[in-house]
C-alpha cells in the first residue's frame, strides 16, 4: 500500500485549487502526444529529464508506466492508465473539499503576511481561562475598544503541558512566555520553592499577573462520601486520581499534603494520574475514581461537586527582554482591558486580580534574600542559574 503525501506552494498568483502530482502530468503528456520526445517538447522539458523521471517513478512504485515498442507510439501500461483513472475520480469527488482546504490554508497564512498581526507562543499549565483568552483575542475585532491601543491583532499559540515543562521551554527559547501556578503565599522552604526557584532568576524573568483561581476536591454530585479535606480522603480511603509529575497541581497537592502531615501513600490512587483537570473530572464522572484535586470550572463542566481547599495565583512569566516585543505588548493590552477582566470574573472559580500587571519575582515569589552590598563586592542574585539558555 503506497501512502500519499500532500504539498502546497506559496505565491502571488490566483489560480484554481489543485492537488496534483507531477507524475500525472507526465503520463497525460505521453498519452496525448504518443512519445516521450513530443511530451517533453509540450512540457518545455528535456527528453532526458522526462525519461529519467518516468524510470524513477517506475522504480518508486514498483510497476511499469509506459510501453515502448519499436515503430509504434508510446502508450501507457494498464497500471499507468489506472493511475490516470484514479486521478480523475479523486479530482471529481474531492474538488469542493480541496477548495475548502485551500481557503483554510490561505486564511492561516494571511496572518504571516499581515504586518500588523502578531503571534505569541505560550507553553502553559492546563487552564480554562487561558483557552478562553485565546478565543477572546480572536473574537476581538480591529474596531473594538480593546484593540484601540493594541499594536495589532494577536494570535495565541498555546501548548498545554506541565508547569515545570512550560518554564523549561521558556528558558530553552522554545516560547515567548510560560504559564504556571502556585499557592498565593508560597512559604520559604516550601516544595514550590525547591521546584521553581532553580528555574527562575530575578533580573532575567518578569511575572505578568493573569488570574486567581480556586483549587479543591472534585467529587461526585451530592458529595456522597462527605469529603471536605485530604484528611477525609485518607480516613475514608476514597479512590484518588492525581495529576502527572511536573504539573503545577501535583506540586500544590504535595504542598497541601505536607501542611496536613500526610504523605502521598496515604491517598489510595495517588500513583494514578491524568493529564489535565478535565481528564480528572471525567474519571470521577465515569465512576473510576471518587475524588481528585482540580479547578472548579472543570468540576462543574462534568456536573461534579467542588469543595474549595485553597486559592492560588496563575502566573505568566517571560524574559525581561521580551516585555517590549509587539506580541507581549498586545497581550498586556488584552489582559488589562475591562472586557477581558469582566469575562474572567464571570468564569466559575476565577478572579481577575492584577491581570496584565508586570510584577517582580521577589514580590510574587518571596524566596530570594538579598544581603546589603559590601564595599567592593558585587551584589549577587542567588546561586541558582536559569536552567537552559536565556
Amino acid at each position: 500500500m503506497h501512502r500519499l503525501q500532500f504539498h502546497y506552494t506559496l505565491g502571488r498568483d490566483s489560480s484554481p485549487a489543485l492537488v496534483r502530482n507531477p507524475l500525472i502530468d507526465l503520463l497525460q503528456a505521453v498519452s496525448a502526444h504518443g512519445s516521450i520526445s513530443a511530451a517533453a517538447r509540450f512540457m518545455g522539458l528535456s527528453y532526458r529529464h522526462v525519461w529519467g523521471e518516468l524510470k524513477r517513478w517506475e522504480d518508486e512504485l514498483g510497476h511499469g508506466l509506459v510501453v515502448w515498442e519499436k515503430g509504434q507510439s508510446a502508450r501507457l501500461t494498464e497500471f499507468g492508465s489506472k493511475l490516470m483513472w484514479a486521478e480523475r475520480q479523486a479530482q471529481t469527488r474531492l474538488a469542493p473539499q480541496i477548495e475548502a482546504l485551500r481557503g483554510e490554508l490561505e486564511r492561516a497564512f494571511a496572518v504571516a503576511f499581515d504586518d500588523q498581526a502578531h503571534v505569541a507562543t505560550l507553553y502553559a499549565s492546563h487552564d480554562d481561562a487561558l483557552a478562553a483568552l485565546r478565543e477572546f483575542a480572536l473574537a476581538t475585532g480591529p474596531d473594538s475598544d480593546v484593540r484601540r491601543d493594541t499594536p495589532g491583532p494577536l494570535h495565541l499559540d498555546i501548548r498545554f503541558c506541565g508547569s515545570l515543562d512550560a518554564i523549561r521551554a521558556l528558558n530553552e527559547g522554545r516560547c515567548e512566555m510560560a504559564g504556571f501556578h502556585t499557592l498565593q503565599h508560597p512559604a520559604p522552604g516550601s516544595l514550590a520553592e525547591r521546584i521553581y526557584k532553580p528555574l527562575l532568576r530575578p533580573g532575567w524573568h518578569k511575572i505578568i499577573g493573569f488570574a486567581q483561581r480556586s483549587q479543591g476536591l472534585m467529587v461526585a454530585r451530592g458529595n456522597p462520601l462527605a469529603l471536605q479535606s485530604l484528611e477525609d480522603v485518607r480516613r475514608l480511603q476514597a479512590r484518588f486520581v492525581n495529576r502527572a509529575h511536573g504539573t503545577g497541581t501535583r506540586v500544590v497537592l504535595d504542598e497541601l499534603l505536607a501542611q496536613a502531615n500526610l504523605q502521598g501513600a496515604d491517598l489510595p490512587g495517588y500513583a494514578t494520574s491524568e493529564p489535565s483537570h478535565a481528564a480528572v473530572a471525567l474519571a470521577i464522572a465515569a465512576g473510576t475514581a471518587d475524588v481528585g484535586l482540580g479547578i472548579e470550572v472543570a468540576a462543574r463542566s462534568q456536573g461534579l461537586e467542588f469543595v474549595p481547599l485553597v486559592d492560588e495565583n496563575y502566573h505568566l512569566v517571560c524574559l525581561k527582554s521580551a516585555l517590549g516585543h509587539p506580541a507581549t505588548q498586545a497581550l498586556l493590552t488584552l489582559l488589562r482591558s475591562a472586557a477581558w477582566r469582566a469575562q474572567l470574573d464571570a468564569m466559575t472559580g476565577y478572579r481577575s486580580s492584577r491581570s496584565g500587571e508586570i510584577l517582580s519575582l521577589r514580590e510574587v515569589l518571596p524566596w530570594w534574600e538579598f544581603k546589603p552590598r559590601r564595599t567592593g563586592t558585587p551584589q549577587t542574585h542567588g546561586r541558582n542559574p536559569v536552567a537552559g539558555k536565556t
